[in-house]
């Protein structure tokens, strides 16, 4: 994403187009957002939002042609636009119009499909993206790796004087998930808690987002380290929030399933991004990045046998009037003797 100094470089050379594109919406808006702050240097009078995926021409010629009462340039947002919306003639219009601007800057933002690791870019959107780079600025924003957005929240904890480990860190995106604001907030809030100190691991399990998803992979990990025992304190906690036992087996059965898919992969010499990609996978690898850490201590036969403990137990659960808890401790139980066996 273009930096604070690279949008006054170009706020002062005069650039009369932005256009900020990406499959993530998250990106679209924080880039439109940090142009429309250099362009519009705080006085919101200045800038005009043109909402919807399809904002009408004339309302982009009207608001461009407006001369300001402060004797600047007028700021036009088109934060969401769609190409693929318009008509062919309308799209050219729209071309035309951002080539003639005289009293204006014009910032644009699209969210498109991805496809196979790649932004699926129709003709008109391809259009739009190429008049744009001609008339000013565009840029593609990549999605951060997880590696990115673990400095970003050390940085963060370490602007409020507190201390994020790279551990707490690793902890707390795979509770959370990719989405930088919402990591933002996570952050603060443990820095807050911690009174502005040292960010625990324990902190982050404690009293981070809570994430059925990440819970069962960490008493996976435990199940794999042969700490039956502590997997089954962590059922335990998971059962007083008052998570559902069918629930909780199906995120372990969707977990199991993710290290038998990178198993078989690995088997066949392609690495987890590739099964990411072959199986449709939404959202980031660094899910089956971390499936693929734990599948390296199984064979494909011990994922079977676990597969199939589960598969029992999910019959179990819906059939047997036996306490859930006791079904899923042994099967719990089962799964570290499961995986032991060669």
């Amino acid at each position: 994403m273009a930096t604070e100094t690279k949008l006054r470089q170009l706020e002062e050379s005069g650039c009369p187009v932005y256009y900020f594109y990406s499959s993530e919406r998250y990106l679209v808006r924080q880039a439109v957002s940090a142009a429309v702050r250099t362009l519009a240097a705080g006085e919101d009078e200045e800038t005009t939002v043109l909402d919807g995926k399809t904002p009408e021409i004339e309302q982009l010629i009207m608001a461009a042609g407006t001369i300001s009462f402060f004797g600047t340039r007028r700021v036009v947002v088109m934060p969401e636009i769609d190409p693929s919306a318009y008509s062919d003639k309308d799209l050219d219009e729209l071309c035309e119009t951002l080539a003639s601007l005289e009293n204006a800057v014009a910032v644009l933002g699209s969210v498109f499909e991805p496809e196979r690791g790649k932004l699926k870019l129709g003709k008109r959107a391809q259009k739009l993206v190429n008049q744009c780079k001609k008339l000013g600025y565009t840029e593609e924003l990549a999605k951060p790796k997880p590696y990115e957005l673990k400095v970003m929240m050390i940085d963060r904890a370490k602007e409020q004087g507190a201390t994020l480990p790279e551990g707490a860190a690793a902890a707390l995106l795979e509770r959370c998930g990719e989405d930088p604001f919402l990591l933002e907030n996570e952050v603060d809030k443990l820095c807050a808690l911690s009174g502005y100190q040292t960010v625990t691991a324990a902190m982050v399990a404690e009293m981070g987002t809570v994430s059925l998803e990440a819970d069962v992979f960490e008493m996976i990990r435990m199940i794999t380290a042969k700490n039956a025992t502590g997997a089954c304190k962590k059922l335990q906690a998971l059962l007083r929030l008052q998570q559902e036992p069918i629930a909780i087996t199906a995120a372990m059965i969707g977990s199991y399933v993710d290290l038998y898919r990178v198993k078989l992969g690995a088997a066949k010499r392609k690495n987890y991004s590739t099964v990411f990609k072959d199986f449709g996978y939404k959202g980031s690898e660094y899910r089956l990045k971390r499936s693929a850490e734990t599948a390296s201590h199984y064979t494909l036969g011990q994922l079977e046998a676990c597969m199939q403990v589960l598969l029992d137990l999910d019959k179990s659960l819906k059939s047997q009037p036996v306490d859930e808890q006791v079904l899923l401790e042994a099967a719990l139980c089962r799964l570290a003797l499961a995986g032991g066996s060669r």
